[in-house]
């Protein structure tokens, strides 16, 4: 059936000028991209508050509008409650799982896994990654398939595949890099978008006490109720989406992996987490949800007519202008491509680093691991589309729900208890994840039997949502059994790998002891020396060195002075001893570190010291 198109000429210029757009500026960073180590982390240089927004910017999909939206439209404020529930695993986050992987120089999730453990339990993740993100690909495909069928009465596969293609090609050219810079422009567009067509709103009930007004009695509460809706309850939320869902994202989902491992340092990771959760998430609660908000009060006064699906859309398209509409098109399409280029390049990453360099074709040059992710990226949104027919059966929210509660469990629970626990054992890991899975799996054909005691008496409507808890007490269940009657690992074998061991992390990662004395940025005038070629390594003042509390072998980065950079010309190097000479204003980098920041002859920078 072909849908009724909504807007107008102008609205569908702003969206399609938008794609082309975003389209270029992916494909002009490709110049900043000629290694693995750019394709999948960008070179490790990005600053806090661009990974920040970066990371707002993939959480929110394009399926979080039309999903919250519709959440709010039938439940009312408590829609937000799925992005609020993000705080307690900050401390893991930034405690223990970013120093790990960060000092450990890990590359992905599995490749931890088998560090940690073993090579199976390592083989037997990466099969479960791989799905969770293609099957995350699909639904955020499927999701703007949609919209697109509302907006433009084009068919679902017709709206994935062009964005599809879109993403891909900016990835294929970019890879990481571009994803974090797009990203960092869509998280702005978003958030702009979603907050001013809440505003917009607020001005056509005449204030908020007009809107609040409106809305039903019910649809006033932070949470919902315990156990009710079956569809919407607070703890169905809380274990689909708290626990299951934004712990995957946290713990096994590569593409935040990739972003990470994109910060400059670790230090930086703390102020990251904090703006990401505590400061942006909530703003994107209110940017995604609103829609349905306003959407409720509009037709409880009688303007306007809609279902809960199309509730964002309708709404946008009642208070904006023409143009301004297609902005907020726009927004829909930023999202869709900021969660996608994401996965697509985490799915690559993957691909690579744990199928084709381990088994397919090892030893190769990092050119040629290079040109197989760029063609993985694209079979990876292949295989997305691939996944949009099954998707359709079902609604957004509801195939989320599914697809996070039933996959996620046993990997999360694996590396949950891999970091925090140093007595869990490898064969207890590996049970953990092909035994949960097969629980899992069973979940789906006794569900009364499985799923059934974890209900809350909230019965077979809450499964999707229940199958989450289901899953993560059967997975560390067997986790927890099993090591009691298997062997751990030595100590030794599991120095920067587990809590507590991050300094022996540290020490990996930079080769000596670490310097943790605290020292000042100085800004510098860089100047080219051809006999630093090959060493990574930078040679400056005397004076420079002890404003920066640092010390010959230290590691140092050196920026842009321009901060808005956010670490896009910038470079990783080591401090080699004292310059000779007593001139304090300059530094002396090697013609290639300086090719690799874009740094000029006499260009000023910032130098600082990382450790």
């Amino acid at each position: 059936m072909i849908a009724q198109a909504i807007g107008g000429n102008l609205d569908y210029a702003v969206m399609l000028g938008y794609f082309v757009a975003v389209l270029g500026f992916g494909l002009y960073f490709g110049r900043y991209t000629s290694t693995t180590k750019e394709f999948f982390f960008g070179g490790q240089r990005f600053s806090w508050w661009l990974i920040a927004f970066s990371c707002v910017a993939t959480v929110v999909g394009s399926y979080s509008f039309v999903k919250y939206s519709a959440a709010g439209f039938k439940y009312g404020i408590c829609s937000t409650q799925s992005y609020l529930n993000d705080w307690f695993w900050m401390p893991i986050l930034v405690l223990i799982w970013i120093p790990i992987i960060y000092y450990r120089k890990i590359q992905s999730v599995p490749e931890y896994l088998e560090a940690r453990f073993d090579r199976k339990t390592r083989i037997a993740a990466t099969f479960i990654i791989l799905f969770y993100l293609v099957g995350y690909i699909g639904i955020n495909l499927i999701t703007l398939g949609r919209t697109l069928h509302t907006l433009l009465g084009w068919e679902v596969m017709t709206g994935a595949v062009v964005t599809a293609v879109a993403v891909g090609m900016y990835v294929y050219i970019g890879g990481q890099t571009a994803v974090i810079m797009t990203d960092l422009a869509q998280g702005l567009i978003l958030l702009i978008a979603g907050l001013g067509l809440f505003i917009a709103g607020i001005y056509h009930f005449g204030g908020f006490e007009g809107f609040w007004s409106l809305l039903p009695q019910e649809h006033k509460y932070a949470f919902s109720d315990f156990n009710s809706p079956p569809t919407f309850s607070f703890v169905g939320i809380y274990v689909q989406d708290g626990l299951a869902n934004t712990g995957a994202l946290m713990l096994m989902h590569q593409g935040f992996i990739m972003r990470f491992l994109s910060l400059k340092s670790v230090k930086d990771s703390r102020r990251m987490v904090v703006c990401w959760i505590l400061v942006l998430a909530p703003l994107a609660a209110v940017a995604t949800s609103c829609g349905g908000w306003i959407a409720r009060a509009l037709v409880n006064n009688g303007e306007m007519t809609t279902d809960a699906s199309d509730s964002f859309v309708k709404v946008a398209h009642f208070l904006c202008a023409p143009g301004i509409f297609g902005f907020v098109l726009a927004a829909l399409t930023a999202a869709l491509m900021s969660t996608a280029d994401s996965l697509i390049n985490a799915v690559s990453a993957i691909f690579v680093n744990d199928i084709w360099r381990l088994y397919v074709k090892p030893g190769e040059s990092d050119k040629h691991y290079l040109r197989v992710a760029r063609i993985s990226s694209l079979c990876a949104a292949g295989l997305g589309l691939a996944l949009v027919p099954i998707f359709m059966k079902d609604t957004i929210y509801g195939a989320h729900s599914m697809f996070t509660a039933a996959v996620t469990p046993p990997v999360l629970m694996a590396i949950l208890l891999g970091i925090t626990w140093k007595r869990y054992t490898p064969v207890a890991a590996f049970v953990t994840i092909v035994g949960g899975a097969a629980l899992i799996g069973l979940s789906f054909i006794w569900s009364d039997t499985l799923v059934g005691p974890f209900d809350f008496g909230m019965g077979p409507d809450s499964y999707k949502f229940m199958r989450a808890l289901y899953g993560l007490l059967a997975a560390g269940g067997l986790g927890v059994s099993v090591t009691w009657f298997t062997k751990p690992k030595p100590e030794a074998e599991l120095k920067g790998l587990v809590a507590g061991t991050q300094r022996d992390a540290m020490y990996q990662f930079k080769g000596s002891r670490p310097n943790r004395r605290p020292g000042e940025k100085v800004r510098l005038q860089t100047k080219l020396d051809q006999s630093l070629s090959g060493e990574n390594t930078v040679v400056l003042s005397q004076s420079a060195l002890d404003k920066m509390a640092a010390e010959p072998g230290d590691l140092l980065y050196a920026s842009h002075i321009r901060w808005w950079y956010g670490g896009l010309r910038s470079v990783h190097v080591k401090a080699g001893p004292p310059a000779a000479s007593k001139e304090s204003e300059l530094l002396m980098i090697s013609p290639e570190d300086a090719a690799t920041a874009h740094f000029a002859e006499g260009q000023q920078v910032i130098v600082e010291k990382i450790m």
